[in-house]
């Protein structure tokens, strides 16, 4: 079920980004008087699910849910229709027009894309509000949560201070920020400690199981239990929250496996905190300083309720949150660009991660969120934006040079060479998709 939900997510917020897009080289084309034949979402090799033909367009639903696209007359395109560019051009085809009107076509669905990240981002903030984990409110610092953390040098408790000499506001954009990042500055027991970031850092992530690093130290609460565990035969239930260790105060759990290790083969007395009533236990500890129960991995919301954080929030007005939305907007967009060329450079590794359709559906979550939904939706209309206007022939990007140049010199460039490179982009985007998809399926073993 959890997979569906996620599936459900991944067509539903494509199918928006890709009508809009396309929708944003239909209008403009249809604005100068452009013939457009068709107008569909999915592609329809041999055959579409649906369609309908109104006026001179057909609108249409394809079964190949891989995008979509609009197939205007007289254009260079995948359809790759040479008949129809053998013959004289008509008033009516894209060929027809001044080079400025065919470029405002071309980037229509690059802008659209550009323009509905900034509005949904606004919209979001508008009716959610944001609200975020400062990381100056990580008093304790954090917990470091596998052992790559501990293999760069990074020990629970530490406080990170700043990320190649900028600070960090925010909590979740740490691990972001050291993406390609040189060095991190921390304070260890109030001493100020740097660690430098391997090159092969992301390769590194990328191979890691986790892929986490570090969280909010959070309490010491139950989940779950290993079966026949020395905390289930102590009478330890799920939900309690382990408080001391024969007097020893626990406020986190990663401070726990220190504690154990000194009573290893011993019995040790467990105070726990359920129901608001402690509750003192007898429990034994293993031989490699352990009582078999697995921590609760709580989220944000549910740590500020335990009073152990205090999240910071704001409010925006209808026309405040435009602004905002903005700055969110190209600080997310700017954030993607910097890790774009990090895959661009074989040394980080990066290209380890590239991901298909099985990667961005990972990214919903496995219950419906609109607020999580409308966030990646917007995200991925700004990838979608960054992605097009590449200049790869074959993407809108490809089209644009070829326009760029003809405006330039002053006449197009030849047919021969556009449908050629036209072969060749679309050669290199199948093999782009062929190794992001191959690589969610490697993944699975």
């Amino acid at each position: 079920m959890e997979i569906l939900i996620k599936a459900l997510q991944l067509i539903l917020s494509l199918s928006i980004l890709v009508v809009l897009h396309e929708l944003g080289h239909f209008l403009p084309a249809k604005f100068f008087k452009t013939k457009v034949e068709k107008f569909y979402l999915f592609f329809d090799p041999w055959f579409s699910l649906v369609k309908k033909k109104i006026g001179d367009t057909e609108y249409g639903i394809g079964w190949l849910p891989l995008g979509g696209y609009v197939k205007i007359s007289g254009m260079i395109d995948e359809s790759m229709d040479k008949e129809q560019m053998k013959k004289p051009a008509e008033s009516w085809e894209f060929r027809a027009k001044p080079a400025w009107q065919r470029l405002i076509i071309m980037v229509g669905g690059v802008v659209v894309n550009l323009l509905l990240g900034v509005f949904i981002y606004s919209m979001t903030l508008y009716t959610y509000g944001d609200k975020y984990l400062a990381n100056n409110d990580l008093n304790d610092g954090i917990w470091c949560v596998d052992k790559l953390s501990g293999d760069l040098g990074f020990l629970s408790g530490d406080k990170i201070l700043s990320v190649d000499g900028e600070n960090v506001e925010r909590f979740s954009s740490i691990l972001e920020k050291m993406l390609g990042a040189k060095q991190v500055t921390l304070d260890r027991k109030g001493e100020v400690i740097t660690i430098d970031i391997p090159d092969n850092f992301i390769e590194r992530l990328i191979e890691n199981e986790k892929s986490m690093l570090f969280y909010p130290r959070i309490p010491a609460i139950t989940s779950s239990f290993i079966e026949n565990s020395n905390a289930q035969q102590a009478g330890l239930k799920i939900k309690d929250q382990i408080i001391s260790i024969n007097s020893v105060e626990i406020k986190y759990n990663d401070e726990m496996a220190s504690v154990l290790s000194r009573y290893c083969d011993s019995v040790v007395n467990v105070t726990v905190l359920r129901e608001g009533k402690e509750i003192s236990l007898a429990t034994k500890v293993s031989s490699d300083g352990t009582i078999g129960y697995y921590p609760a991995l709580l989220s944000l919301n549910q740590l500020e309720d335990y009073g152990i954080y205090k999240m910071t929030s704001a409010t925006y007005s209808f026309f405040g949150s435009f602004p905002a939305g903005l700055n969110k907007a190209v600080n997310k967009l700017g954030g993607y660009i910097d890790q774009f060329k990090l895959i661009l450079n074989p040394d980080s590794g990066a290209y380890k991660g590239v991901g298909g359709f099985g990667a961005i559906g990972s990214l919903f979550p496995a219950q419906w969120d609109w607020e999580r939904f409308w966030n990646l939706t917007a995200f991925l209309s700004l990838m979608l934006a960054f992605l097009n206007i590449l200049p790869i022939p074959a993407l809108d990007g490809g089209h644009v040079v070829f326009l760029l140049y003809e405006i330039v010199v002053g006449k197009p460039a030849p047919e021969k060479f556009m449908e050629s490179a036209q072969v060749v982009g679309m050669l290199i985007l199948l093999a782009l998709v062929v190794y992001a998809n191959g690589n969610d399926i490697m993944k699975l073993f």
